[in-house]
């Protein structure tokens, strides 16, 4: 409802710290234990409980407190989740810098992990208790969130952390000169990114005075020469309980922890300062404004904006369903007329609701050889001539419910609900969440036909440069909202039932999981459970063919998954779509080459109704020309896009060197070219032959998690795949072992302001073998957590990279592995990123792991292990993955023993017996003749 999710990857990119404990690392460094404090309030260890908090009110089971000093506080339990999530937010973000200070409120996002004088860096405390987290700041807001494993521990530690740098944060000069570097390389992260760079310049064209016009990571002269003092006052003046909103959210006892909440906080004073109010606004817009962007690139884009209303106005429910009507994918009227009219390969709907006024951006990708002039005249005649065609009741109905199925989604999922309400906290009031969906629920035709003929007109334009106009068309601006008299009786609705309090431990799984096969082999796994909102997630395995009959398949194979779900002999791509919105299911299928995955989340209600949807996608595909045609050019576009992206670059080259199989094999790596030439060269009938050969069910896997009937669906099962069987031979392909390839390479990406480093190295390892757990324990330290060696080196001491790890990837069937490592960094820091992952390396092989670093890496990866079997899409899918296997969750506990039970003198072992710094390929990709170039330029 505030972003669509292209703007959400670019809002993240331009904002987010960057900090996963699953995929993100950090590494060990020395807590400034003894340096001074910048902020003024006492320790938090300083208990004044003070006044109770006072209840304020209670909306579909979330209720509001406050306490004395100010600090709003919103409590939504959940037994069913086995999880807690803690979210902060402070009402501050870009939106709030003064001139000379942009980026300082994501700045400071980065500084406040760096920690207290009570405790050390935090993103290594977070890192080593294995919790999810993040930090993300926006035009309005700034937030921080730890999602971890539900207890009493967790919990106090999380609540006691974010209280204490709240006000007692170090912001220290030595951490900025090394973070203000990161956070540039983060800049040029997203400067490689052509949406993201075309956005930006939009945004600054179309306002002239208001600070939604400035990017929120801020101006690189502003980051890189900001003053200590000045972060220290901003920090002060922000960071305070007047001015932030506590949620926690999942499992917890709510007067336990709102008793916690006045113990912690009510100790924090309430400041004497005043906060003052953002009064800049800019004028109404009176004329088309247009800017062209001009990179090295193969990816034309196209994009529209307008100004709209504020997120609390009630104009921006009708943008919000006016965003995919005209943009959705793949109802929408612009998807039809240039997508499906072959001018474009995509179209996708950016809609900012904010604060103060908002605004909206209409985005379109190109192929190479498609034109720009076309799809401007297509997209201006579509959106500025709504009169003409108006919005009929279809188009509206299928918007609301693609919209509330999103709504309804974001209910069931703790995490994701604590994460979108500090949206709506920074629009006002996290109520305003709810009122968007009655607001969209209620909306009408003349609602979003007078909304599209108010903003969507001439006057109103960001496309281009500014043309004079004799006769202004100017909108009418909405009137200021006064969000708490709006919100001030509103009641919500009922509370979603909340589900059973689930023990995911591996032996509950296992003795709660039904195990059994249809008559004609698929096999299931099954755990019925009751869940909040009675949610569903499946996952389906198809295993096709062998590696005669699949010889030449690769591109193919993809090309079928790709199209399932674009028509069947029953339902058109548009109805799938909309079918899917109306049972509020999220479904995707994917694969290539054996592999065919089914993944779904559903409700209980509509489970029989999916599983005969996906019965009608995988058995009867209609393969429309005109829909394998579009996918052929959106992969054409893609291969062309990573040709000139670092990553892509790296990613290809070491594929390519690492790989082992004869041209034509499936599992064959092709080349850019090679894959161009396929796509190009692929024939209707050769899809169709392709499906009706090889796809059955015979040799499938099936698990379902969630609230529904057991019995009902192992009896629908067996009706829609019983009998489906393929008509070619399965017979799994195994993988062929690799021989190191040590070596550099390196690869010129012209005007890519970031570059990629990517590092290989084979491994005869299985992952059941005595050495599997002690090697992913080793390589946890070096790079496998958010406390890791290579991040502490690369970001945090060397401050050149804004991500760096390693991942460490096995078999379950062969002894046939890889050791990754990875790291983004600017061109002209290349020397010293090789001299970093040289050193960490040699001296990880030569010193080893010490205990201390051990028992972090352990807990770290228990930590993960549970909080993935807490998600029932990951229990699924772990699921479908033994049956393929033929384990049981008894081997899951096998490991977790095994990772308690490792020795130092066993890990360090296993180290070295794999590891050989010598043998690694490196491979590096950027525009290093620029960076030379402008090197030489300074001197």
């Amino acid at each position: 409802m505030r972003f669509t999710a292209a703007a959400v990857i670019i809002a993240a990119a331009w904002g987010g710290l960057y900090g996963s404990a699953q995929a993100q690392a950090t590494a060990q460094a020395t807590a400034p234990a003894t340096a001074p404090a910048t902020a003024t309030a006492p320790s938090v260890a300083v208990v004044s409980i003070g006044s109770a908090p006072q209840r304020i009110t209670q909306v579909e089971g979330i209720t509001e407190y406050r306490l004395a000093n100010g600090l709003r506080v919103l409590l939504a339990p959940d037994a069913s989740k086995p999880t807690t999530t803690v979210n902060i937010t402070y009402l501050v973000g870009s939106r709030h810098e003064n001139y000379g200070e942009t980026g300082m409120a994501h700045l400071l996002e980065h500084m406040v992990f760096k920690g207290t004088p009570a405790r050390g860096n935090i993103m290594q405390e977070l890192g080593k208790r294995g919790m999810n987290f993040n930090g993300t700041t926006f035009y309005d807001r700034t937030n921080y969130f730890e999602t971890f494993p539900a207890n009493e521990d967790n919990l106090t530690w999380a609540l006691e952390m974010e209280a204490d740098r709240m006000v007692n944060s170090l912001i220290a000069r030595k951490d900025l000169d090394t973070e203000f570097s990161v956070v540039r390389n983060e800049m040029e992260s997203g400067e490689n990114n052509p949406a993201q760079s075309l956005w930006q310049r939009m945004a600054s064209t179309a306002f002239d005075w208001h600070n939604y016009g400035k990017s929120t990571i801020g101006a690189r002269t502003d980051v890189e020469n900001v003053k200590i003092e000045n972060l220290q006052v901003f920090y002060r003046h922000y960071y305070q309980p007047d001015n932030a909103v506590l949620l926690v959210a999942g499992k917890f006892d709510a007067t336990t922890t709102l008793a916690q909440i006045q113990r912690i906080y009510g100790a924090i004073p309430k400041p004497t300062r005043a906060l003052s109010v953002t009064y800049t606004q800019d004028p109404v817009q009176d004329g088309p404004r247009e800017v062209t962007v001009s990179r090295v690139g193969d990816t034309p884009l196209a994009g529209v904006l307008y100004h709209t209303a504020a997120g609390s106005h009630p104009d921006a429910a009708a943008i919000s369903a006016l965003s995919e009507i005209l943009a959705g994918t793949p109802n929408g009227r612009l998807h039809k007329s240039l997508v499906q009219g072959k001018k474009a390969v995509s179209i996708s709907p950016w809609n900012f609701e904010l604060a103060e006024t908002g605004y909206v951006i209409f985005m379109s990708e190109l192929s190479k050889d498609q034109k720009l002039t076309d799809v401007r005249k297509v997209m201006l005649d579509s959106l500025e001539n709504i009169q003409k065609t108006p919005i009929t009741d279809i188009e509206l109905r299928r918007a609301k419910a693609s919209l509330l199925s999103e709504i309804d989604k974001t209910l069931n999922d703790p995490e994701k609900l604590a994460v979108q309400l500090s949206e709506s906290m920074a629009n006002g009031d996290w109520r305003l969440f709810f009122l968007s969906r009655d607001r969209i629920e209620a909306l009408t035709l003349q609602d979003v036909q007078r909304v599209a003929q108010n903003y969507f007109k001439e006057s109103n334009r960001t496309y281009g440069q500014f043309v004079p106009t004799k006769t202004p068309d100017r909108i009418t601006p909405p009137a200021a909202v006064n969000v708490a008299k709006l919100v001030e009786n509103y009641q919500g609705r009922a509370a979603l039932n909340e589900g059973e309090n689930f023990d995911t431990t591996p032996a509950n799984i296992e003795k709660r999981t039904l195990r059994s096969s249809l008559t004609g082999g698929m096999k299931l796994a099954l755990i019925p459970k009751k869940t909040r909102g009675e949610t569903v997630s499946g996952t389906l395995n198809l295993r096709l063919g062998d590696e005669k009959t699949l010889f030449g398949q690769a591109i193919t194979s993809s090309l079928v998954t790709d199209l399932l779900l674009r028509g069947t002999t029953q339902m058109k791509r548009a109805d799938i779509a909309a079918k899917l919105d109306e049972l509020k299911t999220q479904l995707s299928i994917a694969g290539g080459g054996q592999n065919v995955t089914v993944r779904f989340d559903t409700l209980r209600k509509n489970l029989p109704q999916i599983l005969d949807l996906v019965r009608d996608a995988l058995r009867n595909p209609a393969f429309p020309a005109a829909e394998l045609d579009m996918v052929v050019k959106e992969n054409l576009a893609q291969i062309d896009n990573q040709r000139n992206e670092p990553q892509g670059l790296g990613s290809q080259a070491i594929a390519q060197a690492m790989d082992v199989y004869r041209k034509g094999d499936v599992r064959a790596t092709l080349s850019f070219d090679d894959m161009t030439a396929r796509l190009k060269a692929v024939k209707l009938e050769e899809i169709k032959r392709f499906h009706a050969q090889f796809y059955g069910a015979e040799h499938a896997e099936f698990a379902l998690v969630g609230d529904f009937d057991a019995k009902a669906v192992q009896t629908q099962l067996q009706t829609l795949f019983g009998n489906w069987k393929s008509k070619a031979r399965y017979e799994r392909l195994s993988s062929l072992p690799r021989n190191a390839k040590p070596g550099e390479t390196t690869l010129q990406a012209p005007d890519k302001a970031n570059a990629f480093y990517l590092a290989a190295l084979p491994v005869a390892l299985k992952d059941d073998m005595p050495d599997y757990v002690p090697l992913v324990l080793a390589n946890t330290v070096l790079g496998g957590g958010v406390k890791s060696r290579l991040f502490d080196r690369l970001r945090q001491k060397d401050g050149i990279s804004y991500g760096a790890g390693s991942g460490l990837s096995v078999s379950a069937f062969e002894a046939v592995g890889m050791l990754k490592l990875y790291a983004i960094y600017a061109p002209n820091n290349l020397d010293k990123l090789k001299t970093g992952v040289r050193e960490e390396l040699a001296q990880w092989v030569q010193d080893g792991v010490t205990e201390e670093e051990l028992k972090d890496a352990k807990k770290s990866l228990q930590e993960d292990r549970k909080i993935s079997r807490a998600q029932d899409a990951s229990l699924a899918a772990g699921l479908a993955s033994q049956l393929n296997t033929g384990r049981t969750m008894a081997f899951t506990q096998q490991v977790d023993a095994a990772i308690e039970k490792a020795s130092l003198a066993e890990v360090n072992a296993a180290l070295r017996k794999y590891i050989d710094p010598a043998k690694f390929l490196h491979v590096y990709a950027g525009d290093y003749a620029g960076a030379s170039k402008k090197a030489a330029e300074k001197q």
